[in-house]
């Protein structure tokens, strides 16, 4: 026996002596190379085989992986027909090892899992993708970002979109823009509540003079549109309507008589306009809420006459006369000139009347394109009226017939005494029977119901 074979002898292990566990380990490692692969991790496969309802990928195990049951089925019909034996798909592991010994892959879940890899890049990085518009709900559109969808709220649209929403339903407001391609950033990325939020203003260059011009330009008199209240100031309230700002006046607020917006808006009311004005010059568009609605003037004046008997409340004073509250449905007020306060000579209305004073009115005149009311407060007992005030009397009473001797000055302090037992004693004197003679000085007492001025007898203001 040689030297060398001596030592060839001492250098290897016998056959029977058991081999260590590292020994072990490093045996599987460098003659059988497996990786073995782990539940929650993202491998890269080659399609093995395909079968009617399962997919063998090797995925560098032991043993090929498999895809099957509602992990199959859960691809789409059409991506699955592109699929063929060789190709690269990526997979997730669901469980490196099931009851049967299966390694259980997931194609989708790989997929949608690589979409919130993807997605958390793009929030960090702040980079934009374009996509299509697929849906929509009550708070703005859905965008799919690869196999997960992303939810773009109202607020996080581009200007120019927000300036061609209009209706108040979903439907109405996002329909037409399904199939729309949209620009988005990232925002928000939440994988544990399954949400995942975009932005197209973010990715948007526009600015809010370029929107603005684009809405003037878009605009036309009588549009309506939906926008919402953005502030309040003492002559009226700003509606932002897409991105600019128009002007509600305080008179064009309501058909009832308001003193300040506030009484009947408040800042992010969504409310309908009317476009009434536009002033592409200054930039300026007026706008109009209470002429898209009903207006209950021309229904309420229906109800009146031009010499009518009615009761009234006082509600203003001024230089040239008094407004009224006319006790009437509605909120109908007519205005009583100084000249029509009284047969004596009156300087400011304050001298007779004070603001919740009812008085009893006789209506002179009504301008239904000016919805103007004039009222007399003089006129209340005029012999001018006695014909109508009988009628009128005979009606209310359901007289049929009375007696050709009764005194007009009876009928008509009844019909005085039923309008209103609050009038105010400079009104008419309660001495003075409306058919006694009148003194010269106011003669003649036959006037026009339509008269606005004092007659040439009557002392001016």
């Amino acid at each position: 026996m040689s030297d060398n074979d001596d030592v060839s002898k001492q250098e290897t292990p016998e056959e029977n002596e058991p081999l260590t566990m590292e020994q072990m380990g490093d045996l599987l490692e460098s003659n059988l190379n497996i990786d073995f692969p782990k539940a929650g991790e993202i491998r890269d496969g080659i399609i093995a085989s395909i079968g009617d309802n399962q997919i063998l990928v090797s995925v560098g195990a032991k043993s090929e992986g498999i895809i099957s049951g509602k992990e199959y089925e859960s691809i789409p019909a059409d991506f699955l027909l592109t699929m063929a034996v060789g190709q690269a798909i990526p997979v997730y592991v669901v469980t490196p090892e099931d009851q049967n010994g299966n390694l259980v892959l997931s194609f989708i879940r790989a997929v949608e899992e690589q979409s919130w890899l993807d997605a958390e890049e793009m929030k960090a990085s702040g980079v934009s993708f374009e996509s299509e518009i697929v849906g929509y709900n009550k708070g703005g559109l859905l965008v799919p970002l690869s196999t997960i969808r992303g939810f773009i709220p109202a607020s996080q649209l581009s200007l120019s979109r927000r300036s061609e929403i209009t209706g108040e339903t979903p439907e109405e407001k996002y329909k037409a823009m399904i199939g729309e391609k949209v620009q988005c950033c990232v925002i928000e990325v939440d994988r544990e509540r399954h949400r995942l939020i975009l932005s197209e203003r973010a990715a948007s260059t526009e600015t809010r003079d370029m929107v603005r011009e684009k809405i003037l330009d878009s605009l036309k008199e009588g549009d309506v549109r939906t926008g919402r209240v953005t502030s309040l100031a003492d002559f009226g309230a700003f509606v932002n309507i897409g991105g600019a700002d128009g002007l509600v006046h305080v008179s064009e607020i309501s058909y009832d008589r308001i003193t300040h917006p506030s009484e009947a808006l408040k800042v992010g009311d969504e409310v309908k306009v009317k476009i009434i004005s536009i002033d592409k010059e200054r930039r300026r568009i007026g706008l109009s809420i209470r002429q898209l609605q009903n207006d209950p003037w021309s229904t309420q004046v229906n109800a009146l006459k031009v010499g009518q008997l009615v009761e009234g409340e006082i509600t203003r004073l001024t230089n040239f006369g008094a407004f009224a509250k006319l006790n009437i449905p509605g909120d109908m007020e007519g205005l009583i000139h100084i000249s029509e306060l009284s047969d004596k000579r009156v300087d400011h209305p304050k001298e007779i009347l004070k603001v919740g004073d009812r008085v009893a009115l006789r209506i002179l005149r009504i301008e239904e394109e000016n919805r103007r009311i004039g009222l007399s407060m003089r006129r209340v007992d005029s012999p001018q009226y006695a014909d109508q005030d009988w009628k009128s009397l005979a009606q209310d009473l359901d007289v049929v017939s009375s007696s050709s001797g009764e005194a007009l000055g009876d009928i008509v302090g009844e019909i005085s005494q039923s309008v209103s037992a609050a009038a105010p004693e400079e009104s008419a004197p309660a001495e003075e029977s409306p058919v006694e003679a009148a003194p010269e000085e106011n003669a003649p007492v036959e006037e026009s119901p339509a008269e606005e001025t004092p007659s040439a007898e009557e002392p001016q203001a």
